[in-house]
């Protein structure tokens, strides 16, 4: 196990005292930082994921700039669907990712295959690999991926919005659904232990799409696949859940066995953490950082003095926005790890 100078969010994952409530932020390599778009100005997206060194570069510019308590890998959660054979493509300006071949049928389903990481994926693990040693044991590096559902949606729909004809699958053809889940979920816990074993201290699995089903659908379609990954990986991989919009199942997410619960901001954090139970993560507003630096400080310390003490990794609700401030980013950030505990 690697030394690292500022383990605070491992620490609080283990359940152990901490001096201070950790602080990382979703999207927190991305489009609201100058320095970000400066490289970006010279390469496509896809372009940046799949090399190394520049998924590293921009991996690490927001420990640099804004001084946050972890890095989380640069990447995007359809490269494992990618890896499995859509075809992915992401144009600028056309509304974001989208799979040219969206699953319509078995047959389909049928022409996907497992992923190896080491070679489908290695682009990622050479990233994780690389920004380890730039990072030196300043921070902890997270890995991720999306969840089966969550994939599944962009899958079946082609790309983002209500996913109807994704929704219309688990009704019409459920039986399909779950075959593609089942293998989803397999792909992403050995993906996710690859990610480890190149070097992520700990893992998140985004289920940025689990608000658009039913409680029953969530529980069917996404909880249950969410679990099958937490399973495999639970003995020496601590992992976040992070069901955006699933307010209606937290003590369910926190029964998966996962080291944290994400929340975002539609439910408060102290009524969050009671029904979790354990580790709670978020939950800021991320409109709140396009505020006044007072109002920044405030809301931050309303979610830091509501939150349980020891048991918080603070965060947005989602991630952050373009066009977001850097200066109130720094702001938001240093309110954090300046708060006192009680």
């Amino acid at each position: 196990m690697k030394k690292l100078n500022n383990d605070l969010i491992l620490r609080v994952l283990a359940g152990e005292k901490v001096q201070r409530t950790p602080v990382w932020i979703m999207r927190q390599a991305g489009r609201y930082l100058p320095e970000y778009m400066a490289v970006r100005a010279h390469h496509d997206f896809l372009t940046m994921c799949k090399t190394p060194e520049l998924a590293s570069e921009v991996t690490i510019q927001p420990v640099d700039i804004v001084g946050v308590d972890a890095a989380i890998i640069f990447s995007d959660i359809l490269v494992l669907p990618e890896a499995m054979g859509m075809n992915l493509v992401v144009e600028e300006g056309k509304g974001g990712p989208r799979f040219t071949n969206p699953i319509k049928d078995k047959a389909a389903v049928s022409v996907l295959h497992d992923a190896d990481p080491a070679s489908d994926l290695r682009y990622v693990t050479d990233a994780i690999r690389l920004t380890v040693e730039r990072l030196k044991g300043r921070v902890p590096l997270i890995g991720f991926c999306g969840s089966p559902w969550t994939m599944l949606a962009y899958m079946v729909e082609g790309k983002g919005g209500e996913f109807v004809h994704a929704r219309a699958m688990l009704y019409e053809e459920p039986s399909l659904a779950h075959q593609l889940l089942d293998m989803l979920a397999r792909n992403a816990a050995s993906y996710l232990r690859a990610q480890h074993e190149a070097g992520a201290d700990l893992v998140q699995v985004f289920d940025t799409w689990a608000g658009v089903l039913s409680p029953a659908l969530y529980e069917e379609f996404s909880l249950r696949y969410i679990r099958q990954i937490a399973d495999a990986l639970r003995t020496d991989v601590p992992v976040i859940v992070f069901s955006k919009g699933a307010n209606h199942s937290l003590e369910k997410i926190a029964s998966t066995g996962a080291s944290a619960v994400g929340v975002d901001w539609t439910v408060g954090i102290k009524e969050a953490a009671a029904r979790v139970g354990a580790v709670v993560q978020g939950n800021l507003d991320p409109a709140v950082l396009f505020a006044r630096p007072e109002v920044i400080e405030a809301e931050a310390k309303k979610v830091l003095g509501a939150a349980p003490e020891g048991r918080h990794i603070f965060n947005l609700g989602h991630g952050i926005m373009p066009g977001t401030p850097v200066s109130n980013v720094r702001k938001l950030v240093e309110t954090v790890q300046n708060w006192k505990a009680r």
